[in-house]
């Protein structure tokens, strides 16, 4: 009889596991599909909220939204229990200037895609497609590659690689041929870093994004385009809303900040431009929080939440301190006296235009202008608090940050809202958002691309592609002061290999260049060229901390090998060429040239 009972014990046992679908709480297990069952779902189109929904999600995309109860899902599948909860898609920041060590923070906080602002040049293109198959832990991210404009005197060499950011185009032909190749390289954007160029310029431009389905982005702060013009050329986007405060103040030439500009706002030409800006549907991305320290009525609880996330140790074990203190000073220093009183004004008419736009039909994004002096992923939070001060509706604010940014990225095919057939981006929080926005941060899960983050900070955190944001991100870097050394110390050479100089002080070696810049992972020995100057017999080529032999090809150019067992692992590896000591000019360097890179792609 015992035996019986044990044997049907068995039986039922083993049909429990047979049809019910295994509930996860975390990542990983043996689920193929995830649902979530229960809640409230706010997807993002605007309608009303849907209580008690059913999500299945198979593989990265939604397949399935339906009510709890109307269908059976798949055996095997990680179940979410959102009874109670509110489902809203993954967020954006509609503006980045991206830094490796955001990714953890930007997903704990429920930030699944962000805009970068096209400083990453070839590296974000390794980076974003890493993210994308898995590799490396951090949100979507949609990338410009570089910048058309925005150099400033003497930046820029004529050594840099074709995918630089900085691009300075010369004739329309040339404006069009740079959008072009960023679009080739895999661009999801064309962004002009100023108003500087004539119309033409962005037209030609902008018409090969849009053919192409991509997003044309513009900094129209003069001193040919501002906003209006900009809306005309066919800009999609305006980061920092720049020229807004310009193109409707009484008297703009009276200032220079942005909020003395609108404290001067004039509301006839604020209703002007308001009227082209959504004729032309042009998204406008007004990085409030930036633009405006010490303003916000939140300012006190801003900084309590960011040092609430600055108190987490693992976060703190690979967070570089130098931008942790960039974020403290942030909240200090601020405005008082007389020039706060203005900017106040400014500031509430920031607000005031902003909603307005909103209220016309037009777009605003929420977008921190993310860098060193902000909390990545708090940021969209704290975005999102001022344009809740602002009077937008909690609905809007919401849209603010998932469907509009997808629409004005042109993605909202895959993104932006819940449906089925789209990314699995979303974000389960324990209170609803639609009464009051700040709901938005008490975040109960984050799925992104499918899976479930896990919401913890991780010590190891790291990536193969590790640049700290701007300006970091250059094949060859200090190439201002590579050109200023070679006009300075480099005296010729002669042109065939021959036999190179063997000084008894080195002169100080630099890099100009280096090619290919990229390859993938697994790829057979390569000859990688490097030119710059002041290579001696001696010189030595290090890659990755290890010499590596080479061919002097002439006096400005060195053929490298790279064994196949170097370019294994992923990864962008450093190439510094040293000459021996001791130094004859110590008051350029000490022998060691300025640091080049080779971008080792994953193989996917």
């Amino acid at each position: 009889m015992r035996e019986s009972i044990h044997k049907l014990f068995l039986f039922t046992a083993v049909l429990l596991l047979w049809f019910t679908p295994v509930r996860v709480a975390g990542q990983g297990g043996l689920a193929t599909a995830l649902v979530i069952e229960g809640g409230t779902l706010i997807d993002g189109n605007g309608g009303a909220p849907v209580r008690d929904v059913l999500i299945i999600v198979q593989g990265n995309k939604i397949t399935n939204v339906s009510r709890k109860g109307q269908v059976s899902y798949p055996a095997n599948a990680q179940v979410i229990q959102a009874d109670g909860k509110f489902i809203v898609p993954g967020l954006w920041d509609s503006q980045v200037n991206y830094a490796w060590f955001w990714g953890e923070a930007m997903l704990v906080n429920g930030v699944t895609s962000i805009v970068d602002i096209g400083n990453g040049e070839e590296v974000g293109i390794a980076y974003r497609d890493a993210v994308l198959h898995g590799k490396v832990r951090g949100p979507r991210t949609f990338i410009g590659i570089g910048h058309i404009g925005g150099a400033r005197p003497g930046q820029m060499t004529g050594l840099e690689t074709p995918l630089s950011t900085r691009q300075e185009p010369k004739s329309v032909a040339e404006a069009r041929e740079t959008a072009k190749r960023l679009l080739a390289a895999g661009a999801d954007m064309i962004m002009f870093h100023d108003g500087s160029f004539p119309e033409e310029y962005y037209k030609a431009a902008y018409e090969e994004a849009h053919r192409a389905g991509k997003a044309a982005f513009l900094r129209s702060n003069g001193p040919g385009v501002y906003p209006r013009e900009a809306a005309l050329v066919g800009a999609d986007a305006i980061p920092h809303s720049i020229g807004v405060g310009h193109s409707i103040a009484r008297d703009p030439s009276k200032w220079n900040n942005e909020l003395d500009r609108f404290a001067d706002m004039d509301d006839a030409k604020a209703a002007e431009l308001i009227q082209v800006l959504v004729q032309h549907r042009v998204s406008l991305v007004p990085n409030i929080v930036h633009v405006s320290p010490g303003y916000p009525k939140d300012w006190a609880l801003f900084e309590a939440k960011d040092m609430e996330m600055f108190s987490d140790r693992d976060l703190l074990a690979y967070y570089p301190d130098n931008f942790l203190q960039r974020l403290l000073s942030t909240y200090r220093g601020l405005d008082e006296g007389a020039v706060r009183a203005r900017r106040m004004k400014g500031y509430q008419n920031l607000l005031r235009f902003h909603k307005m736009y909103v209220d016309a039909g037009g777009y605003v994004l929420a977008g921190g202008d993310t860098n060193g002096g902000k909390a990545p992923g708090n940021i969209v939070h704290h975005e999102l608090a001022t344009f809740a001060e602002a009077g937008f509706t909690p609905m809007q604010a919401l849209q603010s940050a998932t469907k509009w940014a997808a629409e004005t990225l042109r993605v909202l095919d895959k993104l932006g809202t819940i449906e089925a057939g789209k990314l699995a981006d979303l974000v389960i929080v324990n209170a609803d958002p639609l009464a009051d926005v700040a709901n938005l941060h008490k975040i109960d899960s984050v799925v992104f691309d499918g899976k479930v983050v896990d919401r913890t900070y991780h010590p190891w955190f790291s990536s193969p592609f590790a640049v700290t944001g701007l300006n970091q991100s250059h094949a060859v870097e200090s190439l201002p002061w590579v050109a200023i050394l070679k006009q300075a110390t480099f005296r010729g050479g002669r042109r065939g290999g021959g036999t190179a100089p063997d000084p008894a002080a080195s002169p100080q070696p630099a890099i100009e260049t280096v090619s290919p810049v990229m390859v993938t992972a697994g790829s057979p020995t390569l000859q990688l060229a490097i030119t710059g100057f002041n290579f001696v017999r001696r010189t030595r080529v290090y890659f990755d901390g290890i010499s590596v032999p080479y061919r002097r090809v002439s006096a400005t150019e060195l053929q490298v090998t790279l064994d196949e067992n170097l370019l294994r692992r992923a990864g962008r590896f450093d190439i510094v060429v040293k000459n021996p000591g001791p130094v004859a000019s110590p008051e350029w360097g000490d022998g060691t040239s300025n640091t080049a890179h080779l971008i080792v792609n994953f193989q996917y």
